[in-house]
């Protein structure tokens, strides 16, 4: 666009991340970007208008230095990034810009990040389960083959080291590419991804795309689309699978609430903005499998002090076709993974889809550890000597079980000490099976902690 195209405007008010501009020419059209100051330019993304010379626009940038009277231009585009293979094994950022000191990515496609969901004509209807490796995943609350599935817990119960795990085991198996996307997250732990991702031998097969925690909240709130962007391109027109890994898609429902505060709309219940339902489905409703190719998602969500009722929890479980819910008291009884049983599930886990036996032996290892979570309180007061022989029985057993669905983490192998353990669904299922037949009720609880498959604990 040269000088004499650009539609050039005023900025009217400044409100931190917040700016307002007239355009007497021609108002911008929303998600436009508008470019001002000198050197290193503000970039601000129309969000509203106002009236009809007046535009409300969010910075995905620093504000320092802007005031009333600057002005400002509009670039003609919305915010675009690179796709295609070229992207590959790069970290960038919201901009497309590369972030990680090799040379920048210039040239090429650029698409647009704003796009429609997939219609429903387009959409796959088959279901199929997609294997982690992880044990108590697999049986209790298996992922969707071009399914979302969340990983809901609190501050410091596993949630990163779980989807870092999720990495190492499916890409290495995983026959199409993989998009990591980090919202608003520590850069230590976005380095220490690319390291691990790096050493795994897959960073080519992988793109990484981070808006970190002390970028601007315009930028937390579009870096997800970014990411989904680059994965739509591989599903849609090179038509490979995309597993799409999101830590934390609360620091995206957060962004959204600073950006409307800062927009002044009247927040509704917990302070939340009143387009969180609006604008989280926005996003989710982009994922999805087609007949070329499918995205599978897998989420982190950060559940503020544990409160599954809070709204950005409750929204992002209206979206999942599978919830792992990671529980502190089994972090606290050192049972890691630490996801609960009970609260965990997936739609997937049926006759139709999962089979007979796996549904079976889900229900059956569900209704035992349900069965000694109703004993605790009588075995806390009375001792395990005043129960029934049978209720005896489901005790040990569901002792057991849960050790068993313990595994030791490859991503976890230098503080632990345990070599990590990749157990297929078959071997997961025989092991609850036999345990659950009481085949191992002679044998002591800790030899069944932090094994691969059942057979593991009859080794001395």
């Amino acid at each position: 666009m040269t000088a004499s195209d650009a539609n050039a405007g005023t900025i009217t008010a400044v409100r931190g991340s917040v700016i307002d501009a007239c355009f007497p020419q021609r108002i911008p059209p929303l998600f436009h970007l508008l470019e001002t100051g000198d050197g290193a330019k503000a970039v601000i993304e129309v969000v509203a208008h106002l009236d009809a010379n007046t535009c409300r626009g969010i910075a995905l940038t620093s504000t320092q230095g802007l005031a009333r009277g600057h002005p400002v231009a509009d670039t003609g585009r919305s915010l675009s990034i690179p796709v295609g293979e070229r992207v590959l094994g790069r970290l960038f950022n919201v901009f497309g810009e590369a972030i990680d000191r090799l040379e920048p990515v210039t040239g090429g496609e650029w698409r647009s990040i704003h796009a429609p969901p997939v219609p429903l004509t387009r959409r796959s209807t088959t279901s199929e389960i997609f294997a982690t490796g992880i044990k108590a995943i697999d049986v209790l609350a298996p992922l969707e083959r071009g399914g979302k599935s969340g990983l809901f817990g609190g501050a410091g119960v596993g949630k990163t080291v779980l989807i870092m795990e999720l990495i190492h085991n499916v890409i290495g198996h995983h026959r199409g590419v993989s998009v990591f996307c980090g919202i608003g997250e520590r850069c230590r732990e976005g380095e220490e991804l690319y390291r691990e991702i790096k050493t795994a031998g897959v960073l080519d097969k992988t793109v990484l795309v981070f808006g970190q925690m002390n970028d601007p909240p315009g930028t937390r709130f579009r870096v997800g689309h970014s990411a989904l962007t680059m994965a739509e391109y591989f599903r849609d027109d090179l038509h490979q699978d995309v597993l799409l890994l999101i830590d934390n898609i609360f620091r995206f429902i957060q962004a959204g609430s600073e950006v409307s505060g800062l927009m002044g709309q009247l927040p509704s219940r917990l302070g939340y903005q009143p387009t969180l339902g609006t604008e989280l489905a926005g996003l989710e409703e982009r994922i999805c499998n087609t007949a070329g190719g499918a995205i599978t998602s897998v989420q982190a969500v950060y559940v503020p002090a544990d409160d599954f009722a809070d709204p950005s929890a409750v929204h992002t479980f209206s979206h999942l076709s599978a919830s792992i819910v990671l529980s502190r008291k089994r972090a606290a009884e050192g049972l890691y993974p630490a996801i609960d049983p009970l609260r965990s599930g997936s739609k997937m886990v049926n006759p139709q889809i999962a089979g007979e036996r796996h549904y079976r032996t889900a229900q059956a290892i569900r209704k035992t550890l349900a069965g000694y979570e109703e004993l605790k309180d009588i075995i806390a007061m009375l001792g395990i000597e005043e129960l029934s022989q049978e209720d005896r029985r489901t005790v040990y057993r569901a002792r057991r079980l849960e050790r068993f669905l313990t595994q030791p983490c490859f991503v976890t192998e230098q503080f632990t000490g345990h070599r990590g353990r990749l157990v297929p669904l078959e071997d997961a299922l025989s092991g609850c099976e036999r345990i659950l037949n009481d085949e191992f009720a002679a044998y002591p609880e800790q030899s069944l902690y932090m094994i691969g498959s059942i057979d593991e604990a009859r080794k001395p």
